[in-house]
Formats: C-alpha cells, sequence, structure tokens
C-alpha cells in the first residue's frame, strides 16, 4: 500500500513557520565571533512563513517573519521542523518594498 500525500491546512489565525538554518557562530559588528554555544537572553529568530490560515490578515506565504522560538509549538513533517503559532505572536515582517518601517534592512 503506497502512502497518500496529506496537504497542510492552517486553520483560523494561525501560522505555520520554516525556521532560517544559521552556522549558530555569529559575528559582531567589532569583529568578534560569538560562538553558538554562547547563552544570549531572549533572543528573536527570523524564519520563513510555510502556511497560513483563513483569518491570517498581515502575513502571506514567502514573508520573513521574526518570532520567539522558545515559546512556541514545533511540529515535525517529513524530517523537517517547523514552528505552529498565532499571527499575534509574531514580532515583525520583512518585505521588499514597506509602506511603513524602521528604515533597517536584512
Amino acid at each position: 500500500m503506497s502512502d497518500a500525500k496529506l496537504e497542510i491546512q492552517m486553520l483560523h489565525d494561525r501560522v505555520m513557520v520554516k525556521l532560517n538554518q544559521e552556522s549558530g557562530e555569529r559575528r559582531s559588528t567589532g569583529g568578534i565571533l560569538i560562538p553558538s554555544t554562547a547563552q544570549v537572553a531572549k533572543r528573536l529568530s527570523w524564519g520563513e512563513v510555510c502556511g497560513v490560515g483563513s483569518h491570517v490578515r498581515a502575513v502571506t506565504v514567502g514573508d520573513q517573519v521574526l518570532f520567539n522560538a522558545d515559546d512556541q509549538y514545533e511540529v515535525e513533517v517529513k524530517a523537517q521542523s517547523y514552528y505552529v503559532m498565532r499571527e499575534r505572536d509574531l514580532h515583525a515582517i520583512a518585505n521588499s518594498h514597506p509602506e511603513h518601517g524602521t528604515g533597517l534592512y536584512l
């Protein structure tokens, strides 16, 4: 019997996000290498939106969003980890042509 493929549809105001793969190591503005084992309190993460529910208004599939990965539910689909959260748990959206923003760029 072959495995049937199932499409995942997010419900209501839920958003599915794939965490951006980071090398773990970072470099400070002064050039100091910070190892991935260094503890940073309450660090937010960037991820890519992979699915949105029917009541989500501000984000679309493919957007880069900022969120706290420590407070979210994690699910694994075909050996890939995703986070599932409410739209209100997102802190920021990065897009190529914002109408209102901070003036900062990724």
